[in-house]
């Protein structure tokens, strides 16, 4: 599997790929800055790509903008973000940007091999996977919003559903049945004016798209 590692970072950079390799990723590039990004994601059309948030040369957001420039001109371009701070508007932005093959997590919070490579796997699958910090803090909200109508369980059900969870592992996770996980799932996309949707990964943009539309 082809992967673009987008990281400024020379030591990071350089573990990233010696990760990738000896997990059986080919790395076709490696650049530093969000404009070489874009140019080697139409060049290469990886498999699945790594990027940073904040890029040279302000340090701000120029790792997603070139993310969202990516998947504009490579449709469908997977891509995961690993990111230091958790920037809650650029994580909706890109999760909402279009269906599937996106991630985000969080440096610091990555603490085991496999779990970073079965996140970067579940990725280039078109899958979704977001760091459960991320996650509480867009679920983080205003006063009167909708999700303040949701109960703590349901809360806990949204959660696991926006990190890409399936029905049956939030089952596991919450212990619980899985008609009651069917029964909390349904109650969510009542009070948020929601269509469930069949794919998992289709609902966790769903509900993404709905926080994102209700930022101020």
């Amino acid at each position: 599997m082809r992967a673009v590692i987008a990281e400024d970072n020379v030591l990071l950079a350089e573990g990233l790929a010696l990760l990738l390799s000896r997990a059986g990723f080919e790395v076709v590039a490696r650049v530093v800055d969000g404009e070489s990004f874009v140019e080697a994601a139409v060049e290469h059309r990886p498999e699945v790509a790594i990027v940073d948030v904040r890029m040279p040369p302000t340090f701000r957001d120029e790792g997603i903008r070139a993310a969202l420039e990516a998947r504009r001109r490579v449709p469908g371009l997977p891509i995961l973000v690993l990111s230091q701070y958790v920037e809650t508007s650029y994580a909706t932005e890109l999760m909402a940007d279009s269906p599937g093959g996106v991630g985000y997590l969080l440096k610091d919070r990555v603490s085991r091999v496999e779990e970073f490579v079965d996140a970067l796997v579940r990725v280039a699958g078109g899958g979704t996977v977001m760091d459960p910090e991320v996650v509480r803090q867009l679920l983080t909200r205003r006063a009167h919003d909708p999700i303040d109508a949701l109960s703590p369980r349901e809360r806990e059900v949204l959660a696991l559903m926006a990190q890409g969870q399936d029905n049956t592992t939030i089952r596991e996770r919450l212990h619980i049945t899985e008609s009651s996980v069917q029964k909390h799932i349904g109650a969510i996309f009542g009070k948020l004016g929601l269509q469930p949707a069949d794919s998992g990964n289709r609902r966790v943009l769903a509900v993404l798209a709905y926080l994102n539309s209700e930022r101020d």
